[in-house]
This record gives C-alpha cells, structure tokens and sequence, in this order.
C-alpha cells in the first residue's frame, strides 16, 4: 500500500512533467501526463480506504473474540433473530474468509484447567431385604390393644358301640389357645444437616424410608425367629403352643425324597393339604434345583420370580432367616417350615408411627428419622405348620 510521503513525491514529478509538456505544446503528451496523475490520484484513494477497511476489519475480529468468549454482558455472543448464529458469521463466505486472512488466530473459548465432576440426582436400588412373608400372613389390626387371644381346635374325639343301657361314649372336642402380645418394634437414623441440603439427591427422602423398611424387615425375620419373651413375637421356630415338636422332621441332607417326604408328612391323616407353602433359605433352594437323576436330569422344575415361586408346583417363599439344612451347621437348627401361610396371625396393635425431627441435635445439626409400630404374633392353627430342621 502507498504511504502519504510516496503519493506526494510521485504527483510532484508527474506535475513538472506535464508543466513541461504543456510549455512545448504536446497536447498528446501532456493528456497522457494528466491520466498518469488521474491513476496516481486514483490509486492513493484506493489505498487510503483500504487501512480503513483493515482498521474496521480488526475492530470488527476483536469485538467477535470478546463476545465469543463472553462479554461484559454476560451473553455467549449476539445471535440474529433469524439462525441463531453470532451476527459476525451471518455474512457472506468472501467477507468471512476476509476475516480468516485479516486475522487467523481467532480465540473461540477459554476452558479451565481441571475437568469437572458431574453428580448423578439418583440413587440405585439394592437388591430386595424383605421377605414376602410378612405381606402373605393373616393380618388382623386390633388398634389400641395390648393383647389379643386366639382359640383354634386341636381334634374331635371319635364315638363307640355301646348297648342300649350304657353310658354313651365320650368324645369332647379338644380346644387350645394362643395369647398374641404386644412387641414395639422401633428403627431410628440421623443425618447430618449438609446431607440433607447440599445434595441433589433425595438422601433424607431415602432414610426416612429406610427406617420403614427397617421395620418390615424385622418383624419378617421375628415371624420366624420369634423366640416368645417378653416384647417378642412368637416365631414358627420358637415354642408356639399350637405346634406339636415330635412333628419336626431332621433330615440330614436334601436329597430326592425330602420334598415328598415333607409334604406327606404335613397336616392330618386324612387328607394331602393343599395350599401350603414351604419357606427354605435361598441356598437350600439351589440345593434342590441341583440335584440329578442318575442320567443327569434335573429331579425339580423350579419356577421363580423374585423371593417366590415353586417347585414342582409346590408353593415357596425365600426368607434369609431359616438356616441352611444344605450345610455344615448345628443339629437342631431350623431351616424350613411347610404350611397353609394364614396359619399364623399379625396383629398390629398401632399403625406404623415414621417421624423427622431436626430438634433432637439441634446444636449439632443432626436430623433424626424414628420409626415404630407395636404388633404382636403367633401360630394359631394346631400343627399349622411343618417343621424341618438339622438332623
């Protein structure tokens, strides 16, 4: 491009020329003189709007990096009502290639150093803690109670051939009954303050229903651990008065005979009882699902979905709080029970009572999360139930 001092230099000589020409009377020469100036002219004024043209192209190139890499504004870039895109990019691709040449090195965005850590909002489920039991039992609410009594019957007697003047055979009707009393059954929690604040994660939502579940869990276990005492419910494995121990099976392994053996040996001597259902470890379960015939068939057809199923159409429920016949353990150990599952009756004495409470450590900032409900439960069917456990 020509500067100002060259431009001057250059028309000074053409002048003197045409000054010259002139004087002698070359018209042709000295036209031709006047159209070099003309150019000259010409071409200095191309020049100076070309340095415009470059001065407002770099000032329009600044002012797209500053808006690319955020303004004073706080926006991203300026967008066209239209595409969306900044207004420096709505232009023909000459003028934009104009930009590319004037200023190659165009900042686009500015990027930390440190990647950043994104947190999922959800949480992922465990694997099932509660056995169906507790939702399978008879159920019964005697709200505000503190016990509840149930009769059942044991047996009718049988008559006899007497004569015509003699006492008639007796044959009373044998009766029992069960007490059912109440047990509070409690779960508590506490988080801290920042659990329940910062996260994106519904934390407290999940404990407050996991001192819930808690609840269930237990008295699934006591339905059938159930020992009796005081403040415990009275499990299918404990001392229930309705249940005969000389009933109990002990085998010593699972074999191909044990199913049969174990629904035969239920009920009275009169019929096969239908409905029952047998309640075994998972293990015990693989137990039967692995044994073979001699040609290597499976023995059991075993259908399942979840914590129940059955085997060879035989009802089962899974509860983790039956030992394992399948394995090395103490003799005497109960590991399943067979029966009609309404045989053995919940009552709930009070409806479950979740509470949180952020006043407990206060100063602390803790935030307690209880739970409690008084229930209370038993065998009230006599014999309702098969016993099989470690021989």
């Amino acid at each position: 491009m020509m500067n100002r001092t060259q431009y001057v230099e250059a028309r000074k000589a053409l002048v003197v020329e045409a000054e010259a020409y002139a004087n002698e009377g070359s018209v042709d020469k000295f036209d031709a003189k006047s159209k070099e100036i003309e150019a000259l002219d010409q071409k200095y004024d191309d020049s100076v709007k070309a340095k415009a043209n470059q001065r407002a192209l770099n000032e329009r190139l600044q002012d797209l990096n500053s808006k690319m890499i955020g303004g004073n504004d706080g926006e991203a870039f300026d967008k066209t009502a239209s595409s969306g895109i900044p207004d420096s990019w709505a232009k023909p691709s000459a003028e934009r290639g104009q930009l590319l040449r004037a200023n190659n090195a165009v900042k686009l965005t500015s990027t930390g150093i440190l990647v950043p850590t994104h947190h999922s909002d959800s949480l992922s489920p465990t694997f099932n803690q509660v056995s169906s039991l507790l939702d399978l039992v008879q159920v019964t609410p005697r709200i505000g109670g503190e016990s509840y009594e149930k009769s059942y019957i044991v047996g009718y007697g049988e008559g006899g051939e007497v004569a015509d003047d003699a006492d008639y055979t007796e044959d009373d009707v044998d009766f029992g009954k069960v007490s059912i009393n109440k047990s509070k059954i409690t779960s508590y929690s506490e988080v801290d303050q920042g659990v329940v604040e910062l996260p994106d994660i519904d934390y407290d939502g999940e404990v407050m229903r996991g001192v819930r579940i808690a609840i269930r869990k237990r008295i699934s276990r006591q339905i059938l651990l159930g020992t009796g005492a005081t403040n415990r419910l009275m499990g299918i494995f404990g001392t229930p008065t309705a249940i005969n121990a000389a009933t109990d099976l002990a085998p010593t392994v699972i074999d191909e005979n044990l199913l049969d053996e174990i629904i035969y040996s239920y009920g009275g001597d009169e019929d096969v009882e239908g409905g029952a259902t047998l309640i075994l470890n998972k293990l015990d379960l693989k137990a039967f699902a692995q044994l073979r015939d001699a040609n290597g068939n499976r023995i059991h057809t075993i259908r399942s979905s979840g914590n129940v199923g059955t085997i060879d159409g035989v009802r089962f429920i899974v509860n983790s709080a039956c030992k394992r016949l399948s394995a090395a353990g103490v003799t005497g150990d109960f590991a399943m029970a067979y029966g009609n599952l309404q045989n053995y009756l919940l009552t709930i004495f009070s409806e479950i009572d979740v509470r949180r409470s952020e006043d407990y450590k206060f100063k602390s900032g803790q935030v307690a999360h209880r739970a409690s409900v008084y229930a209370g439960g038993n065998v009230i069917s006599h014999n309702g139930f098969l016993r099989v456990k470690r021989g």
